[in-house]
């Protein structure tokens, strides 16, 4: 594997404090997390740089930048013991959970609205049917009494003494 210069470790070390700068303040490329691949991505350098290498005879040793992945990683949990997200996706998933808990009290409010209104149906329903029965028995009861008249219905329209005015 090809060493690199230390001019060449300088300027990745430079894009790679540029890239964590970036991805801290929130501006990560589209498809992009607070992680240590989008840093790499942005900085232009490989992921392995990041992690501890292993010589052959077990021992190990840090990668070529391992200090800024630990700086990084530090950074990002003292910013979300703030409280502040860095990630949007997080606070997307924060946002369309509080979306779905407004959503489903307004669900509760409507099914109850709907039980109550179901329930108002079926006693006007009701009310209309008992009311319907009791015209219909003192209809019965009048014709069966026969004291009852039927008054003539009128075939003109006008009224029988001539005008009001």
């Amino acid at each position: 594997m090809a060493r690199i210069t230390a001019t060449d470790r300088a300027r990745n070390e430079a894009a790679v404090r540029a890239a964590m700068e970036r991805v801290l303040g929130g501006d990560l490329p589209p498809g992009g997390k607070c992680d240590l691949k989008t840093l790499a991505s942005l900085a232009g350098v490989t992921r392995t740089g990041f992690y501890p290498k292993k010589y052959r005879d077990g021992s190990v040793r840090p990668g070529a930048y391992q200090h800024l992945a630990d700086e990084f990683e530090r950074r990002r949990a003292e910013l979300q013991e703030a409280g502040e997200i860095i990630d949007p996706r997080d606070a997307q998933i924060a946002r369309l959970k509080a979306e779905v808990a407004t959503l489903k009290k307004r669900i509760l409010a409507r099914d109850q609205q709907i039980e109550d209104l179901s329930e108002f149906r079926v006693l006007g329903i009701s009310r209309l049917a008992a009311q319907h029965d009791e015209i219909e028995r003192l209809r019965r009861q009048i014709a069966e009494s026969g004291t009852v008249r039927k008054l003539p219905h009128g075939v003109s329209r006008t009224a029988p003494y001539g005008s009001c005015s």
